[in-house]
């Protein structure tokens, strides 16, 4: 073997160091080439507002879309009733939508199939549901809700003044009772609803459920916080003071089955803090859109109380609201 003289040295290491970045340059080619350029499907991401006819009524829904890594759409989505459910793809692709999800309170075992269309900033297509039947639909972008300044609180609103319901009506033939200072649903039947609309403000309530009975107070009409017989429990979405399939509570504070209870709420914009028996276990939380059974998806528009009288027997009083100036 000859002598490696050090000018033969640079001379190698000149030639390895420029072969190296030839092939690290080639490689950067391949990885360029190999990588997908990111979707255009941004337009589709967000909040959207959903509305689906069936058979002539216009019924609330929810969806949401967002990026799962760089480019792969996943999601949630609130049916016509029931809780937020995650999207685990959504096909995006000429400005056509489309996803599909397994059944949640369904007896059937098919998947709910939705399609869509964007086009000139809305959504609208069809949802075929579990049982097979298929409707049309149309979606907005969701608001933010915003505010922009703190409230000025008004004067408190007795909702029930403990003797008439001239503040109430509700959605369908009515099982709703007043008795002994209470409103009172003794079995199963219509949601109760305030005939005024609210923006933002302050709600006392004060409620009593029998043992496995289950109830909800539906802020705008649209936001659902859970009323069910749930002492002993871990917290959960679906269990007392968690907004239903969103936010779930820090703490769980159900007493027992008829003992009264209470919740304190402040809603501002999306904004909520849920105080339960007397404790916060929801802190100035944003609620991400619709719950499921909300009687419209325009999150833009005040709306009212609604009581959900349709799962069985609940008890309500003391229901006093302070809305924003």
């Amino acid at each position: 073997m000859g002598k490696i003289t050090f000018g033969t040295f640079k001379r190698f290491r000149f030639h390895l160091v420029g072969s190296l970045a030839g092939i690290l340059a080639f490689s950067g080619t391949l990885t360029a080439q190999n990588t997908p350029a990111l979707s255009d499907s941004t337009v589709l991401l967000g909040k959207w507002d959903i509305t689906v006819n069936i058979d002539g009524k216009a019924l609330p829904s929810w969806l949401e879309v967002h990026h799962s890594g760089l480019r792969m759409l996943v999601g949630r989505f609130v049916g016509t009733g029931g809780s937020a459910r995650p999207i685990s793809r959504i096909y995006f692709k000429d400005d056509k939508m489309s996803f599909s999800i397994p059944p949640q309170w369904e007896p059937e075992d098919r998947n709910l199939e939705v399609e869509g269309v964007l086009k000139d900033g809305q959504l609208s297509g069809t949802m075929t549901f579990s049982n097979g039947h298929q409707y049309t639909w149309v979606g907005k972008k969701a608001p933010l809700l915003r505010r922009k300044t703190k409230p000025v609180w008004g004067k408190p609103i007795h909702l029930f003044s403990g003797t008439s319901m001239k503040e109430w009506h509700t959605d369908g033939p009515n099982q709703w009772i007043v008795q002994s200072g209470m409103l009172r649903s003794p079995h199963s039947g219509s949601n109760l609803i305030t005939n005024r609309k609210f923006r933002d403000f302050k709600l006392h309530i004060e409620f009593r459920y029998p043992k496995e009975s289950n109830s909800g107070v539906y802020l705008r009409g649209r936001y659902e916080i859970q009323v069910i017989d749930s002492k002993g429990q871990e917290p959960s979405s679906v269990l007392l003071g968690g907004i239903y399939g969103f936010l779930t509570p820090s703490d769980m504070v159900a007493k027992a089955p008829g003992e009264w209870q209470s919740f304190d709420v402040t809603l501002v914009g999306r904004m909520v803090t849920v105080v339960a028996n007397g404790k916060t276990i929801i802190c100035n939380q944003e609620i991400p859109g619709v719950t499921g059974g909300a009687i419209d998806s325009d999150e833009g528009a005040p709306g009212p109380i609604m009581l959900q009288g349709d799962h069985g027997p609940i008890d309500y009083r003391n229901i006093i609201i302070t809305p924003a100036e």
